[in-house]
């Protein structure tokens, strides 16, 4: 049996619950081999981020070199990235590979926290471009310019729906020259969704790297998240973390 082999691009945080953590726990979970190209440390816990320092770009770049160049990827993830140059970075080794990727562009935290300045939000254009899905949230949708904006755009995306109002919770899938996948669910009513971007967008990265299709990945990835936020441990006073460990 092979290992998909899923690099994740993205910010650590200290708690656990988001970032690179809930990436590694979600990829091992879904029995796949996962390798990080740390951005960025933040002092980070359940009620807010509290300090960030960027890596320097060619950090983030030499991460992504040795995983590339000794261990293979079959599929990326990315997530929060710090800073404009890291973005354009990223973007430059990822146009070198051929392998899905999945762009979680995070501008906001949980907690609130802005972890994307209007610089670094700008260098998202390149990104989405070679992504082979892009998943906002509501407030990141608008910031990106709306769906009619991403549509014209010709990009792939996924709209997820836990930020907006309501008993249910609406996804929407979108590919061009294609007809839009929607799933509804009852909503979860929980404080425990830190990371829930982060994990969902890994999870997508690890099924594709396994080669399902895009909807079918989308459908996975959607069906994990709601059992991790099901399992959450409630640890933290404010939005707790995932029970990534008690979904099998």
């Amino acid at each position: 049996m092979t290992i998909p082999r899923v690099l994740s691009i993205a910010g650590s945080d200290s708690g656990g619950g988001a970032g690179i953590q809930a990436d590694i726990k979600t990829i091992t979970m879904l029995g796949g081999y996962a390798m990080t190209a740390i951005t960025a440390l933040t002092a980070q816990d359940t009620t807010g981020v509290h300090l960030v320092e960027p890596a320097s770009p060619a950090m983030v770049a030499a991460q992504i070199d040795a995983c590339v160049g000794d261990l293979g990827v079959d599929a990326v993830k990315i997530g929060m990235l710090g800073s404009p140059e890291i973005a354009a970075v990223v973007a430059e080794r990822l146009e070198r590979l051929s392998v899905p990727v999945v762009f979680d562009p995070v501008m906001i935290a949980t907690s609130g926290a802005a972890l994307a300045d209007a610089a670094t939000i700008a260098a998202f254009e390149r990104l989405m471009a070679l992504a082979t899905l892009t998943t906002p949230n509501v407030p990141e949708l608008v910031a990106l310019g709306g769906e009619g904006a991403l549509r014209a755009r010709g990009i792939a995306w996924l709209a997820k729906g836990g930020d907006a109002e309501g008993e249910d919770v609406t996804d929407r899938l979108a590919v061009p020259d294609e007809a839009d996948v929607v799933w509804t669910a009852p909503r979860i009513a929980t404080r425990h969704t830190h990371g829930t971007g982060c994990t969902l967008s890994s999870a997508i990265a690890t099924h594709l790297a396994r080669g399902l299709s895009l909807a079918d990945a989308v459908a996975e990835g959607r069906a994990f998240v709601r059992a991790a936020l099901l399992a959450a441990p409630g640890f933290g006073a404010g939005s707790g973390p995932l029970g990534h460990f008690a979904v099998r």
